[in-house]
């Protein structure tokens, strides 16, 4: 396939500019852990994100966690099929601790200075790069650990050559500013969609007054703000998948969610897209957002979405789909 371009955006000040949609590989990581979508085949997950790449895509973000390291080893091994020329950047993230012995607990928010130097070079060795292109802590720390002490150790590992560039994910604006006093935070990484706007509302607007670039992930919320998804399909979801737990994905909110995904169709019908691609452009229209992280496990799946970087959504477009989120979605969501 020829390459093709997608638009671009600067990632805060750092001078790294971005395309609009990047390559998600959660489910990358397989079944069989604590927050697994489920099995997974490493072909199609490689298929999935070569075709990503070929449509124009330039960042892939993972983590760690990710399938306990498998995402990252995944990762690696498609990159390793690439010219380095033509090798899209890589952003992963790391700071929770799982337990070796029994892959479903819950992994642990720790962000001990001396452990994120080792998570980096894991990180370094499972991806097999020299460097990270984005390295951020997935979650802020529980085990009474300062967050100054943990952000100068991500400081020195940029320093050391490492990491490129530094950034934070769900992280509040308080401790947000207490980083930024230690180094400047290069990105937020945050859930941001069309069912859950409330941390994006306090998040992107810390981001625009410090310079800090925007990626949102969970633009069509894991799955809920696509063409094909249905309560059949809530049903068939592996005994392993998270989405099972998700208070999105279990009644009344279900509902509401597969409403709003209904009122997107005539909007997408109208621009010769998917829902799926509304979605995603619905949320490259919020000012201060740099991309958006859309997951897939196929390559079919990466072409439902990726015209999301060149669909312009008019002002009519904007106010039916407020006026449909006003109609489905009148409580609060909860955190997930």
């Amino acid at each position: 396939m020829i390459k093709t371009t997608l638009p671009r955006r600067t990632l805060g000040r750092s001078g790294v500019d971005i395309t609009v949609v990047g390559f998600g590989a959660w489910a990358a990581g397989g079944g069989g852990w604590a927050y697994s979508w489920g099995p997974q085949d490493d072909g199609e997950s490689i298929a999935a994100m070569r075709r990503a790449v070929d449509r124009g895509i330039n960042w892939i973000d993972t983590a760690a966690v990710y399938g306990l390291g498998h995402s990252e080893q995944v990762v690696g091994q498609f990159l390793r099929t690439l010219p380095p020329a033509d090798r899209p950047l890589v952003f992963t993230k790391g700071g929770l601790q799982w337990d070796p012995h029994d892959r479903n607990v819950t992994p642990i928010r720790s962000l001990r200075p001396e452990r994120i130097a080792e998570e980096c070079d894991e990180s370094l060795r499972r991806l097999g790069v020299e460097r990270i292109d984005l390295f951020q802590f997935h979650w802020p720390d529980e085990t009474g650990i300062p967050v100054e002490d943990s952000w100068a150790a991500m400081a020195r590992l940029v320093d050391a050559g490492k990491v490129r560039l530094a950034g934070l994910s769900n992280f509040a604006p308080p401790l947000l500013d207490r980083c930024e006093t230690i180094r400047h935070v290069d990105s937020l990484q945050i859930p941001y969609s069309l069912i859950r706007r409330d941390i994006a509302e306090r998040g992107i607007p810390w981001a625009a007054a410090h310079d800090t670039g925007v990626i949102c992930y969970s633009p069509m919320q894991a799955g809920i703000l696509t063409d094909s998804f249905s309560t059949a399909r809530v049903a068939a979801l592996t005994p392993d998948d998270w989405r099972r737990k998700s208070p999105e994905f279990n009644q009344p909110k279900l509902a509401a969610n597969i409403a709003l995904r209904d009122a997107l169709r005539p909007i997408a019908a109208r621009h010769g897209v998917t829902v799926s691609a509304v979605a995603v452009a619905w949320i490259l229209t919020t000012a201060g957002v740099t991309g958006a992280i859309v997951g897939a496990r196929s390559a079919a799946q990466v072409d439902g979405w990726i015209d999301a970087a060149r669909v312009v959504l008019t002002s009519a477009d904007l106010a039916e789909i407020a006026a449909a989120h006003a109609a489905t979605q009148p409580v609060p969501n909860a955190a997930r």
